[in-house]
C-alpha cells in the first residue's frame, strides 16, 4: 500500500495551525506526526484538524509544553499512549494502520542546557528516555514486526548532521554519549535511519535551525534532530524521503521543518 508519512515539530499547534492547514493541502500526507503540540487535550483544534482532511486523531498533550498527536485520513486500527521515565509529559503516541503497521510518534526530551546527567535533571531524562526507547525496542520483538519511529529525538547522531561538528561535540544534541543512546536504539531493531538511506554522509542533512541566532537558516547552520527509521521488514518498501526546508522561510515558522516518508 503507498503510504505518505510526515513528521514535524510544529512549536505550538495552535500558533502554527495554518501552517499546517497549508503544508497537508500541498503535500496530502496519509498520516501526520507532530510534537511539541503545547495544548492540552481539552482544546486541541480537532475541527480545524478535520476541516484538512483527517477524521483519525490520536491525541497526548498538556498547556505550554510537550504533546504529541497522529492525525490520519486512513483508519487507525489501534491507538497507544505510553509513558516513558515514570513521567506522563506527553512524549509518546502510535497507532496500527492497514496491513498492522505500526506508526510511532516520539518527542525526545531536549536535555536543558549542561550535557552532564549529575549536573542535569532534563539531560539524565533524555538519557534515560533513549535508553527505554532501546530497551523497548529490543525486549518487544519490534524487529520482526512492519514499523515506523518518526519523531523529533532531539539528537543530531553522525558529523554531517550538524553544520560545525567540532565546534558543537560538547553542545547537547550532538555529545558523544547522546550519538552512544542513539546507535544503542539503532541497534536494538536493526533499525534504518531513513533519511541516511537515501542522503548518505558526508552530504549535510539538516531539519532544524535554531531562533536565538537571527541568520541561523540563511547561513545554514543546521542540525538534524528529526527522524525517521523503520524496522528491516520496511527496507522494500521505501521510495523516497523529503525535508521541506521551505517552512522555515514561512511567516513566524517552527524552527523544525517537516520530513515525509513515501511507502510503496
Amino acid at each position: 500500500m503507498a503510504l505518505r508519512i510526515a513528521t514535524w515539530n510544529v512549536n505550538s499547534l495552535r500558533q502554527r495551525l495554518d501552517h499546517l492547514a497549508r503544508f497537508t493541502d500541498e503535500q496530502k500526507p496519509d498520516v501526520v506526526c507532530l510534537q511539541e503540540t503545547k495544548v492540552d487535550d481539552a482544546n486541541f483544534p480537532q475541527d480545524a484538524i478535520r476541516d484538512m482532511g483527517y477524521s483519525e486523531i490520536l491525541i497526548k498533550g498538556q498547556k505550554s509544553y510537550n504533546g504529541v498527536a497522529i492525525l490520519g485520513r486512513i483508519p487507525f486500527q489501534s491507538k497507544e499512549i505510553r509513558v516513558w521515565c515514570d513521567k506522563d509529559d506527553c512524549r509518546h503516541a502510535s497507532v496500527v494502520v492497514d496491513g498492522g503497521l505500526e506508526i510511532h510518534n516520539f518527542y525526545v526530551p531536549s536535555g536543558g542546557p549542561v550535557p552532564d546527567p549529575e549536573q542535569n535533571d532534563k539531560f539524565a531524562h533524555k538519557l534515560q528516555f533513549l535508553s527505554e526507547m532501546a530497551a523497548w525496542a529490543k525486549e518487544s520483538g519490534l524487529k520482526s514486526r512492519k514499523a515506523v519511529l518518526v519523531g523529533d529525538m532531539n539528537v543530531a547522531p553522525l558529523e554531517w548532521d550538524v553544520w560545525n561538528h567540532k565546534r558543537l561535540l560538547r553542545s547537547v544534541g550532538h555529545t558523544p554519549v547522546e550519538t552512544e543512546h542513539m546507535e544503542r536504539l539503532w541497534a536494538s531493531a536493526d533499525l534504518i535511519d531513513v533519511p541516511r538511506h537515501f542522503v548518505p554522509h558526508p552530504e549535510p542533512l539538516y531539519s532544524w535551525w535554531g531562533y536565538r541566532f537571527a541568520q541561523s537558516f540563511q547561513k545554514n547552520y543546521g542540525w538534524r534532530l528529526d527522524h525517521i527509521l523503520v524496522t528491516p521488514q520496511m527496507a522494500e518498501t521505501l521510495k523516497a524521503v523529503q525535508i521541506l526546508k521551505e517552512t522555515r522561510t514561512w511567516e513566524k515558522p517552527s524552527d523544525h521543518v517537516p520530513v515525509i516518508l513515501d511507502l510503496g
